[in-house]
């Protein structure tokens, strides 16, 4: 399975809907993006917790109402791109692409009371939009992670593991759940198949060279995540 990262980031203004469109053309239907909480609690698509690197503003996601950050061009970071990015909310997104497969929502959380926010908007907006089976939130949180198991929370979740100082295949266990999201740097058969083996989704971000998705495959990885949907389509339908 091709995930494109943040839509296509490698084609596009990450985390906008061109992005996610582009990612649609290319016929890759799941997505990986990034959720921070606005003032207004609203969920709004973008990686960092600031403004300067996508949209050149100074400040925080958390300062600012949905509707001001609906409104901030977010195409800084591809130089030349021609028409304006806005920041788009989750809820923008479900609706403007009913034809996505499935999304991998990182929550960028980390206390108690923020874990409970965002968990409950994510789970009214996959709810209003019927979404149950084409979710899954992830998150390198371990608060959020024990926050979504202790309290009953009803959609699937993943550990996102960038360093692996502790066994990230145990670590996704212990906080119950169904995928394990891995830096391509921490991948080895045996790491992947003792995961498979937990019944977990691996799922290894970021390939964007064709030789290692290639390998990555080979070691039967469940999922890639890559800036470049469309080169990783043309790579798995030449060797299919």
């Amino acid at each position: 399975m091709i995930y494109g990262h943040r839509g296509a980031r490698g084609e596009a203004p990450e985390n906008t809907l061109p992005s996610f469109q582009k990612a649609l053309d290319t016929g890759v239907t799941r997505v990986e993006l990034d959720l921070h909480l606005s003032a207004d609690q609203q969920l709004m698509v973008i990686h960092d917790p600031t403004l300067k690197r996508t949209t050149g503003r100074r400040g925080k996601v958390a300062q600012h109402n949905a509707a001001d950050l609906m409104q901030m061009d977010a195409r800084r970071a591809i130089p030349g791109w021609a028409e304006s990015c806005p920041i788009p909310s989750l809820d923008q997104l479900f609706s403007r692409f009913p034809q996505m497969q499935h999304y991998q929502l990182e929550v960028k959380s980390g206390s108690v009371r923020q874990s409970r926010i965002v968990l409950a908007a994510v789970k009214e907006l996959v709810e209003r939009y019927q979404l149950q089976d084409k979710v899954v939130i992830t998150s390198s949180s371990r608060t959020l992670l024990k926050y979504a198991k202790a309290s009953g929370f009803n959609l699937p979740t993943g550990l996102v593991e960038e360093y692996a100082l502790l066994n990230p295949v145990k670590a996704a266990k212990r906080y119950g759940c169904s995928h394990l999201i891995l830096n391509w740097k921490l991948c080895t058969a045996e790491r992947v198949e003792r995961a498979q083996q937990a019944g977990l989704h691996v799922s290894v971000w970021t390939v964007n060279e064709e030789a290692k998705m290639l390998k990555l495959a080979d070691m039967g990885v469940d999922s890639i995540i890559t800036d470049y949907p469309a080169r990783a389509t043309r790579l798995f339908e030449r060797s299919a």
